[in-house]
């Protein structure tokens, strides 16, 4: 590669040195014959002149010289070497033409009369024309001769210049030698720069070679981070597809770019159209039109929000809008926050109607005492009646503050060792009174020695609120039973029911665990109870690692209640 370039480089220098001095020295070659052809012919001229002054002056000039008179006509009428006599018109010759046109003229060729060659001198003097002539022999050749003194200089000059070619040559191809040899150190990952030399062209050099090895940096920096980058997409990629949340991405001409797999879930929920993997998703569905008016309106804006229900699932759709005008679109699954927060609305209410209803009767009864002057008798019924009053407060202030603990702070209670059979006789016999006041029967066939792990207030709690909740609904005259019919996978399997009244309507079954939820219309309190016994039993049986559901007994009599609990034995 650099011989090559170190030849062309001698050659180009070369062949333009050569064809300038070959120029200069025909030039110059030219110019000096020329100037003395030039000299020759003024002498000529010189003759002729004075011929056409004085004819007699012609003895006084060279005996060489050849006169010729003509007439514009080109008759001859006098002529020193050939008689006049024998030559023909001139009017065709070289010189006659030229100098009948331009008044002057000079030519070397061979004479037509004697056929000798003459350099030809013509000079028109108003009615005659003068041509004096002069053998062009060996002596007006020699007079005609060039220098050659120049010429051996220009050859001179030519191989000094020869010689500084080849050295700038050679000097240029070290120097592009030493730039090559780098140039391949890089492609081996080597950045040292060798030494050029100290010149300008050595600084380019350096400067080309720093720049080179910057490159090559900056391709390994761009080659690691094409690959940082493909791990960083592959991961956010992966995140998307994990994500709890329903991710699309747009391109700016509104095609799908990405999509993962709950997105395609969401929308197959509160789309009209069954979205497959692979198919393209349509922004023609009615609840996209509030987005595209967005887009083609709002140019400056890059966030839009809005909320979609269909299906009974809510859903929150978001979309992000970037400087490229393509956008993110997110749909969040909020029907259970949103359930949430419908639940705490009617909790409050129920909370406040629950609360209401005893306030006012306390305060009814002690307005009654204070601005009334009532006898002993009546004294003591108001109060007897505003203190039933406060036990209704009580009762529903210590459910509440369960089902709070148990929501909020479950992990805060104490779990231990609780022999189930011993909860049961407990709650049993602690409700004893109220179960002979409304002659109702109960039995348990619970082992003795079956054991479950958890907290033991909760566990009294299920078997308290279902035992209460057959006293103030069942009826009278009935049986309540309690049964284990297995032991299985660390659960041990409960089964407590009754025979009283029991729910006619199905659509009464699956909301019995509501909080503050009747059968009956109305908020009344006739039957008793805050509302919420039901709804601490199932907390109480989630808490404990089971599951709880409820049926009708045996003849549509009843109902029956069936649960786990985490067991040790």
């Amino acid at each position: 590669m650099t011989k090559k370039f170190q030849q062309k480089l001698i050659f180009s220098f070369l062949l333009i040195f050569a064809v300038s001095t070959l120029g200069i020295a025909i030039f110059e070659q030219h110019r000096a014959r020329e100037l003395k052809k030039y000299a020759l012919e003024k002498k000529l001229e010189t003759y002729a002149e004075l011929i056409a002054k004085d004819f007699s002056s012609i003895e006084l000039l060279p005996e060489n010289l050849r006169i010729t008179l003509m007439d514009k006509s080109g008759n001859v009428h006098y002529d020193n070497v050939v008689e006049h006599f024998d030559l023909e018109n001139h009017l065709d010759r070289q010189e006659m033409k030229a100098t009948l046109k331009d008044g002057v003229c000079s030519s070397i060729r061979e004479s037509a009369s004697n056929k000798n060659p003459y350099l030809y001198y013509a000079k028109n003097f108003d009615n005659k024309i003068v041509r004096v002539a002069l053998p062009y022999d060996e002596h007006v050749k020699v007079l005609l001769k060039t220098n050659n003194e120049f010429l051996f200089f220009v050859i001179f000059v030519f191989l000094m210049g020869l010689a500084l070619i080849l050295y700038v040559g050679k000097y240029f191809g070290k120097t592009v030698n030493r730039l090559r040899n780098f140039s391949k150190i890089l492609e081996i990952d080597e950045v040292a720069i060798p030494k050029f030399s100290e010149d300008e062209f050595g600084e380019i050099c350096e400067n080309i070679a720093d720049s080179l090895r910057k490159i090559k940096n900056g391709e390994k920096l761009l080659k690691e981070n094409e690959k940082r980058l493909v791990k960083e997409k592959e991961k956010l990629l992966l995140h998307v597809q994990a994500s709890a949340e329903g991710v699309c991405f747009f391109n700016a001409d509104r095609t799908v770019a990405f999509y993962n797999g709950l997105f395609l879930q969401y929308f197959n929920i509160i789309s009209n159209d069954s979205l497959t993997i692979g198919k393209e998703i349509s922004l023609d569905e009615h609840f996209f039109n509030p987005m595209i008016m967005f887009l083609n309106q709002c140019i400056n804006e890059d966030y839009y929000e809005t909320c979609v229900s269909r299906q009974g699932s809510d859903f929150q759709l978001r979309m992000n809008v970037f400087e490229d005008r393509s956008f993110e679109m997110i749909l969040i699954d909020v029907t259970a926050r949103e359930n949430t927060r419908r639940l705490k609305q009617e909790m409050t209410g129920n909370i406040a109607h629950e609360l209401r209803t005893p306030v006012t009767s306390i305060r009814g009864f002690l307005e009654i005492l204070l601005n009334n002057n009532v006898n002993e008798e009546k004294k003591q019924e108001f109060l007897q009646r505003a203190f039933s009053q406060t036990q209704v407060l009580s009762e529903l202030i210590s459910d509440m503050s369960l089902l709070t603990k148990i929501d909020a702070k479950a992990q805060s209670l104490v779990s231990e060792r609780v022999n189930i059979s011993q909860v049961i006789k407990n709650a049993h016999e602690d409700t004893s009174v109220a179960l002979q006041e409304k002659n109702i029967r109960f039995a348990s066939n619970v082992p003795e020695n079956v054991i479950i792990s958890g907290n033991q207030n909760l566990l009294y709690s299920i078997f308290r609120n279902l035992i209460e909740n057959v006293i103030r609904h069942a009826g009278t005259d009935i049986d309540i039973f309690v049964k284990m019919y297995e032991v299985k996978a660390g659960k041990a399997y409960f089964i407590f029911g009754d025979n009283g009244n029991g729910i006619e309507e199905d659509q009464h079954l699956s909301r019995l665990f509501e909080r503050f939820y009747r059968v009956h219309d109305g908020r009344t309190r006739n039957t008793g109870g805050s509302g919420l016994g039901l709804s601490i039993v199932k907390n109480s049986v989630l808490f404990h690692e089971g599951t709880i559901s409820v049926r009708r007994g045996k003849d549509d009599k009843g109902l029956e209640f069936l649960f786990s609990l985490r067991c040790v034995r």
